[in-house]
């Protein structure tokens, strides 16, 4: 059975490995920076840029669903879902549809204006996911980023 429940800073290290295993999967497995010790600070410190959800198969942490809030000029307050991670191996068995579902609570219970997430183009699964919720797939918006390096030198 499945349990979803509010993360906690003991689980900082289950959902880090998470991250790590979507880093893999996404082809970008030397892209993840962030530590235990920087999660649990942003996740639980003075300075909380996030929440999240973890999903539990007989007390092992099988899947996370990491979001925090933005603002948006046009809406106001919005949700955004940075990432909803299952274990390769529990994949295809409804553990992502009950994050994501949680999540969904969440944004109604908050009144949030939207709730966003961003795919990659090639992760068909991910978007045949999101296609059974009638989900906007919009192909108007290109993302942009400056990552830590390119600020340092500006």
């Amino acid at each position: 059975m499945i349990c979803i429940r509010k993360g906690t800073k003991a689980d900082i290290s289950a959902a880090l490995q998470l991250v790590k295993e979507l880093a893999v999967y996404e082809k970008a497995p030397d892209e993840v920076e962030v530590t235990v010790d920087e999660m649990t600070n942003w996740g639980f410190g003075s300075d909380k840029q996030f929440d999240f959800f973890v999903a539990l198969e007989n007390e092992v942490i099988v899947g996370l669903a990491l979001y925090y809030f933005k603002y948006s000029t046009w809406k106001g307050k919005c949700l955004f879902l940075e990432d909803i991670i299952v274990t390769e191996p529990k994949r295809g068995k409804g553990i992502g549809k009950l994050l994501f579902d949680q999540v969904v609570q969440v944004s109604k219970e908050l009144k949030v204006r939207r709730m966003e997430w961003q795919v990659l183009n090639w992760n068909t699964p991910a978007i045949e996911f999101y296609k059974k919720y009638d989900a906007t797939l919009d192909e108007e918006w290109v993302n942009c980023k400056l990552t830590d390096r390119q600020l340092e030198t500006m």
